[in-house]
């Protein structure tokens, strides 16, 4: 925090203090900086000629595969290194925990925020660097940089030799492997880990850029174009008042015009130096959403306790999940424990404590795209076993279903589907689409405009004499779908619709138990967006059911049903839904009727039609493993 010596203890709020802050020079080593702004050359505390692990950290390594990791961030620590007041023991106690958790928290990399000393003396440096050692022998890399308080404020990154710069230049890093590099003054550096399968880069910038250094800064980002970039620094974006969104500083407007904003790469930046904690989320010039965020505990009880922050990232989920704690008073035993730690043990205040959702996918495709699995060919879906195989797509494959199309079951095994269409229904009731799964073989789907009420649409259906309509699947069957409901899918009109079903009511097939009217086999969804699959099995007098849950509209998804001659399971996504019951259920009944796609009777005449996207259907008359499903 600037100037904050000048300061009475505790949090001071408002217009007044903030604004004093940003427009003094913020100058607060005074005459002793003199001799380091003249040039004086510090000394650094020894430092590690290599990385070596640590007896505690060793083996302790990141997974650079597994879609979730922890970004640790450190905000000012000034206050426990100002003069003859040197308290390491916070600060080793968060690099202690980085140690320990490094594997279960999948930690990636620390990026400390600048102010790590009160004064930018050489006592203070020589402490907090012996402090850093810790992470020099660790299994991870780290990014330090300046803020106002370790340098004089009133320079740029042209400034010369400090004590800082005999700390925590180049040379500190050059044994790391996350190292990028570093702008020829030594105050800006870059890091590079592996973390999701994939390379991000961290920007540590100094407390103010010279031309030279925003110049330094666009060639890194030049250098990896498709790398998500984190840019840290002291000052971007400050609060008046707890809980108020985060606005840019004056210097903070400079990056963001002249840095962040023209850079679709960056897509979070983290700064220190003012309090309280906020966040903010801003438009770049792409039109992408850039996070920022201000971190910064020194007003609280022991200078902030050297709190971390962790930003849990978890692509699986599209998420960052935030958390504020100090690891040195949680190594504290309960009984020691005074009435102030007690109350700083974790932060949880929205500021503090909260989740970011980001699609990384889309953030990242305007720089980094992710290339769309390509088509596979329809043999190379054909497994034994397969007894129909449909999909739509090809070259003329555009427009209206024409009445008279017969798609081809690309097994051989002759289940060819035709057009059926309800009276009255328009032309374009049924319609190719280019759109489709991206795990889907076949690179196209059909859409189907189907409403209840009143009926209209269209659908298909196999041939009265197709092989398939005999099938009763005695051994096992696996039925597979890609599929999407649109965003105005409306269940008062859309629900109980059916991807896949079969004529012929229960009564007809002489099953006692259930309802009479309803198919003897059916995959619909509910009016809550949930997939069922019913069936009247041979071995039972009424129906099996398996449930699945509410799907998201607007989003694709694979459905498969798999039986292995006496249990069924669902997967969506490939993955067991919770509802699969235990019953005994060996094969469909069958009357020896079509089934349809999209179409769903009741009663004996056609009831419901989809509406929505239908991709590559295969029925096969085994049970498949996951592994072996179309979107593996």
């Amino acid at each position: 925090m600037c100037n904050a010596e000048h300061q009475p203890d505790g949090p001071q709020l408002g217009t007044i203090r903030r604004s004093f802050l940003r427009n003094t020079g913020l100058v607060s080593l005074g005459a002793a900086v003199a001799s380091i702004a003249g040039g004086a050359t510090a000394s650094a505390a020894p430092l590690p000629t290599t990385r070596t692990q640590s007896a505690q950290s060793a083996g302790a390594r990141p997974d650079p595969t597994n879609p979730r990791f922890t970004l640790v961030v450190m905000p000012d620590t000034q206050y426990m290194f100002d003069g003859e007041s040197i308290h390491p023991e916070p600060i080793k106690a968060s690099f202690r925990y980085i140690l320990d958790h490094t594997r279960d928290e999948n930690i990636v990399f620390m990026s400390h925020l600048g102010d790590l000393t009160q004064n930018g003396q050489q006592p203070e440096f020589d402490a907090i660097s012996e402090a850093f050692t810790l992470l020099d022998n660790g299994p991870i890399g780290y990014s330090v940089l300046a803020g106002n308080h370790d340098i004089n404020s009133s320079t740029g990154d042209q400034r010369g030799t400090s004590p800082y710069l005999g700390a925590f230049g180049p040379q500190r890093f050059r044994h790391a492997p996350t190292f990028g590099g570093a702008s020829p003054d030594g105050y800006n550096t870059y890091h590079v880990f592996q973390a999701a399968g994939r390379e991000w880069l961290v920007l540590a910038l100094d407390w103010r850029l010279s031309p030279a250094g925003f110049a330094w800064a666009r060639d890194v980002i030049k250098q990896h174009p498709k790398t998500p970039v984190i840019l840290t620094t002291h000052e971007i974006v400050y609060a008046d008042n707890p809980g108020d969104p985060a606005q840019l500083s004056d210097y903070g407007k400079q990056l963001w015009d002249g840095l962040i904003a023209s850079n679709d790469q960056i897509f979070l930046t983290l700064n220190g130096h003012f309090w309280p904690p906020a966040r903010t989320t801003l438009k770049n010039n792409a039109g992408n959403e850039v996070h920022l965020h201000i971190t910064n505990y020194q007003n609280r009880y022991y200078g902030g306790a050297a709190m971390i922050r962790l930003y849990h990232f978890d692509l699986a989920r599209n998420t960052i999940d935030v958390q504020t704690f100090s690891p040195w008073i949680l190594d504290r035993s309960e009984e020691r424990l005074n009435e102030l730690e007690r109350q700083e043990i974790e932060l949880t205040s929205d500021q503090d404590y909260f989740s970011i959702p980001i699609d990384f996918t889309q953030r990242f495709s305007g720089f980094a795209p992710v290339p769309p699995r390509p088509a596979r060919p329809a043999q190379q879906m054909l497994i034994p076993g397969t007894v129909a195989y449909w999909r739509f797509d090809g070259t003329g494959r555009q427009g209206p279903l024409p009445d008279t199309v017969r798609i081809s079951d690309l097994s051989g095994n002759g289940n060819d589907l035709t057009k059926v269409s309800v009276p009255g229904s328009p032309a374009n009731a049924l319609s190719w689409s280019t759109e489709f799964h991206p795990d889907q073989p076949g690179h196209g789907s059909i859409f189907f405009t189907g409403h209840q009420n009143p009926l209209q649409g269209a659908y298909l259906q196999t041939g009265p004499n197709a092989p398939l309509n005999k099938a009763m699947f005695s051994s096992g069957y696996t039925v597979e779908a890609f599929f999407k409901l649109p965003a105005d899918w409306n269940p008062d009109n859309d629900a109980w619709a059916a991807l896949l079903s079969r004529w012929g009511m229960s009564s007809e097939s002489k099953k006692t138990s259930g309802d009479p009217q309803e198919p003897i086999a059916t995959l619909s969804l509910s009016g809550g967006a949930e997939l069922q699959w019913c069936i009247y099995p041979l071995n039972l007098t009424g129906s099996v059911t398996n449930w699945g849950h509410y799907l998201p509209l607007n989003a694709w998804w694979h459905v498969a049903v798999v039986n292995d001659g006496h249990h069924t399971t669902m997967y969506v996504d490939g993955c067991p839904v919770v509802r699969n019951p235990s019953t005994e259920s060996t094969g469909i009944t069958t009357l020896g009727r079509p089934w349809m796609l999209g179409g769903y009777e009741y009663g004996g005449t056609i009831n419901q039609i989809l509406h929505g996207y239908l991709g590559d259907v295969r029925i096969v008359n085994r049970a498949l493993p996951t592994s072996k499903f179309m979107r593996s």
